[in-house]
């Protein structure tokens, strides 16, 4: 798949035009990146099924983008893009990714001080040079350094929304061959973590040289590491390293056991297996030399006297105790969600429309969704003004009268992301927000807040009632931009005392709140939702990766407001 290849040079494409303040055309090409980054289809696929038309199809792809893709489908190159390169020859994708550093900044560095990547740009800040141009300082090179850690140790990590529908199109492809029985996913990837480091597949077959001769041979595979009867080990054209085993069908269960892990949930297991004179490992469960469990994950957890633990619960967290005691909750459901709280759509800087986002929220089975357009601070986007969300509310009622007419059940609520300022107010008048059937609350600027600001920053916006919802409460990025300081038990005890909602955002690089936050959030009592965030029609297909979030985090289904009817779950907010 060479989607995520041309996503970069896309958004390459997007940071070298915004280093140039050329109006417009950057926001054309993120969203472009965007939708191609997070299309469900293979991009070479799309194009040989319908050429140049299919590919102006894509969400935010217009006829000049389409034209280069299809040049980069052709020729593996860009020329439009090896232009901008060649006159500024620097490392942008990277210069970018340290958090703080814009475009502008990026050309100041390029310009005065020659840097073209992290290792030009950590010298120049540990030599104390970046603080004496001007529009930078001493804080500015403090940052800079800071961010450039947060870099080196994300670095090598892969966000795992961007990643799965590759490594879902491998599965698939291993199930259809005739000398696979059995095949699964384990590791990080099974857990459902945020980031994985690589991917472990795991097959039955009675003809493993066949199956390894296919794996090897796949287009992605731009190295082979390792080529065996039992184990092969490939590195893709994405930089992730995937390893293939066979295993025999009797010991399927205990190698899927042992290779979903994580590791210290493996140990308590065998320490547990030794406890009752037994031996655990990736062949199966043994009493001496007697194998008495390994087919399946199942008969190994029976045997050892534990309910079976769903994999995204399998972190040493408490889940083994949980289990001896048949405690395990009934995790949330894929198929649980009723509705979607936080849609963007083309009134700012979505690239659908409302009626576009409401019938693809049909198509995967949903009763209702949220517009929450940004709102008017947030100027990058065309945020709603007041007027502006008085219109969108009446061309909302038009498309559910026309949903009516047509006997659908189906409902369209009217909401907003509001923005939280620096002082804790928002940004839109309540008389206009108690019009709204849902009101999310964001923070998207002065990150750099202390945490006690930052903290009481958000509690503030909790305290108007006509806040439901605090959208992804931590503002991370991930493998981009860290979360900013917060005390999150406050917030939780806030959000309980204030009946605040809190959002798990399920866009990929977000997944926020995280697992341990929504842990913490359910064991007080603090009611959830799970949203998409989306931006274009594709993006729903993200809240698989807030439920699985939810699922880490040992959610159930009454946690999660809408898992509920629309009905019951505005009688839920506030």
């Amino acid at each position: 798949m060479k989607n995520f290849e041309l996503a970069k040079i896309l958004y390459d494409i997007a940071l070298y035009l915004d280093m140039e303040d050329i109006p417009f055309k950057p926001q054309a090409y993120e969203k472009a990146a965007n939708s191609i980054e997070t299309l469900n289809e293979d991009i070479e696929d799309v194009y040989k099924k319908g050429g140049l038309k299919a590919l102006e199809n894509i969400p935010g792809v217009g006829r000049s983008i389409a034209e280069k893709i299809e040049e980069f489908l052709k020729t593996g190159k860009i020329k439009y893009f090896e232009q901008l390169k060649k006159k500024m020859p620097l490392n942008i994708e990277e210069l970018a990714s340290v958090e703080g550093l814009g475009p502008k900044s990026i050309k100041k560095l390029y310009k005065n001080l020659k840097i073209k990547n992290i290792a030009d740009l950590e010298k120049a800040a540990r030599a104390g040079k970046i603080r004496k141009l001007a529009g930078f300082g001493e804080k500015s090179e403090e940052n800079i350094l800071k961010g450039i850690e947060f870099f080196k140790k994300t670095s090598g990590r892969f966000v795992l929304g961007f990643i799965l529908p590759l490594v879902k199109e491998i599965e698939s492809r291993l199930k259809k061959l005739r000398e696979v029985e059995k095949v699964a996913i384990a590791g990080s990837i099974r857990r459902m973590k945020e980031t994985v480091g690589d991917c472990d597949i795991l097959v039955v077959s009675a003809d493993p040289q066949k199956v390894m001769e296919f794996f090897v041979s796949m287009p992605e595979v731009g190295r082979i590491y390792a080529k065996g009867i039992t184990k092969s080990a490939v590195r893709l054209n994405n930089g992730l390293d995937v390893d293939l085993r066979v295993v025999d069908k009797k010991s399927f269960g205990a190698a899927l056991c042992y290779f979903t892990g994580n590791k210290e949930h493996n140990i308590v297991l065998r320490k547990m297996a030794q406890a009752k004179n037994l031996k655990l490992n990736e062949y199966g469960l043994f009493k001496g030399n007697k194998m008495i469990a390994g087919i399946s994950e199942e008969e190994i957890y029976k045997t050892l006297g534990l309910q079976y633990i769903p994999p995204e619960m399998r972190e040493n967290w408490g889940e083994i105790e949980l289990a001896s005691k048949n405690k395990i909750p009934e995790l949330i459901g894929y198929k649980d969600l009723k509705g979607d709280l936080q849609i963007q759509t083309n009134w700012t800087d979505g690239v659908n429309s409302i009626e576009e986002m409401a019938e693809a929220a049909q198509k995967i089975g949903l009763e209702y969704i949220v517009i929450t357009d940004h709102t008017k601070s947030l100027a990058m986007t065309g945020g709603c003004d007041e007027k502006k969300l008085l219109k969108q509310m009446e061309e909302i009622d038009k498309i559910n009268l026309k949903f009516k007419s047509q006997n659908s059940k189906f409902r369209i609520l009217k909401g907003a992301e509001v923005n939280i300022m620096k002082d804790g107010s928002l940004d839109i008048r309540d008389e206009i927000l108690a019009k709204l059937d849902v009101v999310g609350a964001a923070v998207h600027s002065n990150f750099n807040m202390s945490k006690k600001e930052m903290t009481e920053r958000i509690k503030k916006a909790m305290m108007n009632k006509n806040i439901d919802i605090i959208f992804h409460p931590t503002g991370r990025i991930i493998n981009k931009r860290p979360a900013y300081e917060v005390d999150m038990e406050d917030i939780i005890k806030t959000a309980k005392k204030t009946n605040t909602v809190l959002e798990i955002d399920a866009y990929p690089d977000r997944l926020d709140l995280k697992d341990d936050y929504i842990k913490m959030a359910v064991e007080m009592g603090v009611k959830l939702s799970i949203d998409s965030d989306a931006h274009n029609i594709s993006h729903l297909e993200f809240l698989e990766l807030g439920i699985a979030q939810a699922r880490r985090g040992w959610a159930k289904k009454s946690d999660i407001i809408n898992t509920y009817s629309w009905e019951k779950m505005l009688r839920m907010l506030k």
